[in-house]
């Protein structure tokens, strides 16, 4: 590689760097189960396995959302750009499966608790805060399965490229954890309205 392409940015490509698997096909029998005792709880109405779904998908997006945003973002902001193409060959692989697994999760047992538990009826009390919380949701949904997953897919496939652009790679990274500290700031607003609701 010439000097040019090394000051562009240019990650040092090596024969001995292994292709990186965008989707970690390890983790799609995890993402099955989830997607399957998802689908019985709804089918079944199963109100257990309903609010387990809703609870333990809505913690993880909201702890990912927060950690990636407050606690990953900070410390590769500090990384060289070869450092940073380097964590993400480790961690976009694994965001790829983890994040539309958590969204759908929360999303899609969501609706099932609140008409469930009657929020759903105009003339409840917590109907209003429904409203809010699906607003609310709806947005960090567009934004995580929009901007965050093509963003966390394009690392991924300029890392497998033979010489990866360390500058774009950045850019890329840097769009993903700012959105994902957004989201994360808005988790904090979910989480406001789900103690409200429950709370009443």
């Amino acid at each position: 590689m010439d000097d040019t392409a090394i000051h562009a940015g240019a990650v040092p490509a090596t024969a001995s760097r292994p292709k990186i698997q965008v989707v970690p096909l390890a983790g799609l029998p995890i993402v099955a189960l989830a997607v399957i005792f998802v689908a019985l709880s709804i089918g079944f109405n199963w109100r257990w396995g309903l609010m387990f779904n809703h609870v333990v998908g809505g913690g993880l997006w909201t702890g990912i959302d927060l950690f990636v945003g407050l606690v990953i973002g900070p410390i590769l902001g500090r990384l060289s750009i070869p450092s940073r193409a380097e964590f993400a060959a480790r961690f976009m692989p694994m965001m790829v499966i983890i994040m539309p697994t958590v969204v759908m999760m929360t999303l899609a047992t969501g609706f099932q608790v609140a008409r469930f538990s009657g929020n759903l009826a105009v003339n409840s009390p917590n109907h209003a805060w429904i409203i809010v919380s699906f607003c609310v949701v709806g947005v960090m949904a567009v934004v995580a399965l929009g901007i965050l997953e093509p963003a966390n897919v394009a690392v991924l496939y300029e890392m497998n490229k033979p010489v990866p652009n360390g500058e774009r790679i950045g850019r890329l990274m840097k769009r993903f954890i700012y959105t994902a500290g957004l989201t994360g700031l808005m988790q904090v607003a979910t989480l406001i309205i789900m103690t409200r609701l429950t709370s009443r």
